[in-house]
């Protein structure tokens, strides 16, 4: 599947070393203004080659506009949106064109199609996240209308833990790192990796802001079900949690229940969702990104004829994803509620006649 969303839905196209990716977005509403500077800012927040905690392969990821926008508003039809490669360097994969490189996709794709695309791993490439950015842009023009906020960062590298989370700092950081006391060891980590041939993991969190109550479908389409589904189909995700998490697991009912009084909820452990609900209070979602797979050391393999070889990677690959990956979450978490606010639009007979009467 290359789509995700129900009413606000998108599809993407295109590979790591293909001549372009993209993404068409439907369902977007009539009359939100896209703000071009806008979208290619966050465009430029994902792209590679900025900084020596990143990969070296520099692309501009400049996106251009190809449908359903007219005189600088949408207008109701499909939102087309394109990025061309410009800095592949596909000879550096021709060593592995026979092989499954460790960590990676190679092994099931094979198998699970007969073909692979073995230049950076063509469809399972994370570049392909970079149209996912574009499409998540112009969700949060939507949300933005509705004074809804979303910010990302880096809560943790290597196991090296923030105490504080700033999210103001965070954008500031060149690994987008919310505890300014614990950047230094972090990226260090990163470097450390870095010079060993080698890399690291790392968590993002997530926070919205002024979330109304309702978004989410109950049973099968929960909003915490659906954030889970659009982060763990970020390349290298390996675990998400919904407010306190995995941590709640540790505590007492009495200790994990958030009590409400006339004046609104006394905490929010639950990460602002209840029943798979919004309940208005922040959405607190963490992301975990395994080490980046592809590392230059030797490792073990097979070929495509289950013969034991030994994999040496050639390339330009992040140490750490985490920090870039922070950008496509935050991207996945506008999709996500950009969609049940239009589901949640029909939930009551009053909303319908809202529109018709």
């Amino acid at each position: 599947m290359n789509s995700f969303g129900e009413r606000f839905k998108f599809t993407t196209f295109g590979e790591s070393h293909g001549k372009a990716l993209g993404c068409i977005v439907d369902g977007v509403p009539a009359g939100i203004t896209i703000d071009e500077e806008f979208i290619q800012s966050e465009m430029d927040r994902r792209k590679p080659g900025k900084s020596k905690f990143e990969t070296a392969r520099k692309e501009g990821d400049k996106i251009e506009i190809l449908s359903g926008v007219f005189e600088g508003q949408t207008t109701g039809t499909s939102l087309a949106m394109v990025l061309f490669n410009e800095n592949q360097k596909s000879k550096d994969y021709t060593n592995v064109k026979d092989l499954f490189r460790p960590g990676h996709a190679d092994f099931t794709y094979f198998h699970k199609y007969g073909i692979r695309d073995y230049r950076g791993g063509g469809r399972s490439s994370a570049r392909e996240t970079s149209a996912r950015v574009a499409a998540g842009a112009v969700a949060k023009l939507m949300l933005q209308e509705l004074g809804i906020n979303i910010q990302s960062g880096i809560c943790s590298i290597n196991g090296i833990q923030a105490q504080s989370y700033d999210f103001n700092h965070a954008t500031t950081s060149e690994i987008f790192a919310l505890d300014a006391s614990k950047e230094s060891e972090q990226k260090e980590a990163i470097l450390k990796a870095k010079e060993s041939h080698n890399s690291v993991g790392g968590v993002a969190l997530v926070r919205v802001s002024n979330a109304p109550i309702g978004l989410g479908e109950a049973i099968y389409h929960k909003l915490d079900s659906q954030i889970a589904n659009a982060m763990m189909s970020i390349n290298a995700v390996k675990g998400v949690e919904i407010g306190d998490g995995i941590e709640s697991t540790k505590v007492t009912g009495l200790d994990n229940n958030d009590q409400i009084t006339s004046d609104g909820f006394k905490s929010n452990h639950s990460g602002g969702i209840l029943g798979g609900i919004s309940n208005g209070e922040d959405i607190i979602v963490k992301v975990h990104f395994k080490p980046t797979p592809s590392i230059f050391l030797n490792q073990d393999t097979v070929d495509t004829a289950n013969q034991d070889v030994n994999c040496a990677l050639k390339g330009r690959h992040d140490p750490c994803v985490a920090p870039r990956g922070s950008i496509v979450a935050e991207s996945m978490m506008a999709l996500v509620l950009a969609d049940m606010l239009l589901l949640n639009m029909s939930s009551k007979l009053e909303n319908i006649k809202k529109v018709y009467n």
